[in-house]
């Protein structure tokens, strides 16, 4: 994934920071603890696309 497009990347609900999961292809809004999907390079950020982090996953 895109190092500069990391850096412009926020939550679309809350306007956090995003950590990205290289692993699990996700970037992780640890505040509305959801993790947006990354396929093929692209970031899915769609709330209803999302997964909601279990509160053991938005600690770590």
């Amino acid at each position: 994934m895109d190092a500069r497009l990391l850096e412009i990347l926020v939550c679309p609900i809350c306007k956090g920071p995003l950590d990205y999961r290289k692993s699990q292809q996700e970037l992780v809004c640890k505040p509305c603890r959801l993790a947006y999907p990354v396929r093929d390079d692209i970031p899915v950020m769609l709330e209803e696309e999302a997964r909601q982090l279990a509160p053991e996953e938005a600690a770590g």
